[in-house]
């Protein structure tokens, strides 16, 4: 696939999922970025915003199979993988058949992740990273390409089970769904209480995703721009090597590795979208919201003071030179 064809499909999925979805051209933009660069999304909104509807558009567009996930305190590993089943054949023999579940699809819709306990989350951990399963000692390869949106609501945290840092770090982005302003709001209401529900086409396949996908990672990345990412990981930790101001007062651990991975590949997709093929600092500073906003883990001060983990990160970018600094 070539740049412009690339960039050309892109904007076609934006399109066509905008018939559906009002607003939102940000989430749209990032949700799609982080399916080309290969990632997985964690969703987090209240409810009634259209994280679901988002998620079946997306699917609808590409011609995938997709699969929802209702998590609930009662759902079991098995629920979500799938189990071996006692069959029986025309001579009465009997034998065991696996029976696929619901990970089995490409575009898996995790909803109110948080509902399930940590047993059942963990079952995510093997797919979401391999790509792939194991029951009952057999492995079992997901079809690609392979894309995981989960929710979770922020307000009703009731009888949920927190996501522990080790699964959290494994999505790619991190995003929040605002509640829509009132134009927006108004155009719902006349998209989806008229005697016409709006509807898409599909745009593209899985063949032009996994096109994609491997065009996002030929991208040239430039030594001072692995510097400069290099830089901003270390700068998120409180004890790091230029440590940034906020993140030393507020931050017990500060972004990983996988946050590093995450702001180039990411980067690499904004790239193509601009035109280029190859990452600016531009791209870096315009992906590392969602990128690493679920990376920051606060200390006993910022959670009393409510610090929000992007004023760490927009602090971290305005005290990071692009450029190290030339010692004398």
């Amino acid at each position: 696939m070539e740049p412009e064809a690339f960039r050309r499909t892109f904007l076609r999925l934006k399109t066509e999922m905008q018939k559906v979805i009002v607003g939102y051209e940000a989430l749209l933009d990032e949700v799609l970025t982080a399916l080309v660069a290969g990632g997985h999304v964690l969703l987090e909104g209240v409810p009634g915003l259209g994280k679901t509807l988002l998620v079946k558009t997306l699917a609808q567009v590409l011609d995938l199979h997709y699969s929802r996930i209702q998590f609930t305190p009662d759902l079991m590993p098995a629920d979500i993988i799938g189990t071996n089943v006692v069959m029986q054949d025309e001579q009465g023999r009997r034998f065991f058949e696996f029976q696929r579940g619901p990970i089995f699809s490409q575009i898996v819709l995790a909803d109110e992740i948080n509902r399930a306990t940590p047993k059942t989350q963990s079952a995510l951990l093997e797919a979401m990273q391999e790509h792939a399963v194991t029951a009952a000692g057999v492995h079992y390869t997901l079809e690609e390409p392979f894309f995981v949106l989960a929710t979770q609501n922020p307000i009703e945290m009731e009888g949920t089970y927190p996501l522990p840092e080790a699964q959290v770090d494994r999505f790619l982005f991190k995003l929040r769904v605002p509640f829509p302003p009132l134009a927006d709001l108004i155009t719902i209401m006349d998209r989806t209480t008229g005697p016409a529900l709006p509807a898409t086409e599909q745009v593209a396949s899985g063949e032009s995703v996994r096109a994609m996908q491997a065009l996002a990672r030929e991208v040239a990345v430039a030594t001072h721009v692995k510097d400069y990412v290099a830089r901003v990981i270390r700068a998120t930790h409180p004890d790091g090597e230029g440590s940034a101001s906020l993140a030393r007062r507020f931050v017990r651990y500060g972004a990983s590795p996988r946050g590093a991975q995450a702001l180039l590949l990411a980067a690499k997709v904004r790239a193509l979208l601009a035109g280029r093929v190859n990452v600016g600092f531009e791209d870096l500073q315009r992906v590392s919201l969602p990128a690493l906003r679920h990376r920051i883990i606060l200390n006993f001060e910022g959670e009393a003071e409510g610090t929000d983990p992007d004023e760490i990160i927009r602090n971290v970018l305005e005290e990071t030179p692009q450029l190290p600094r030339v010692r004398t």
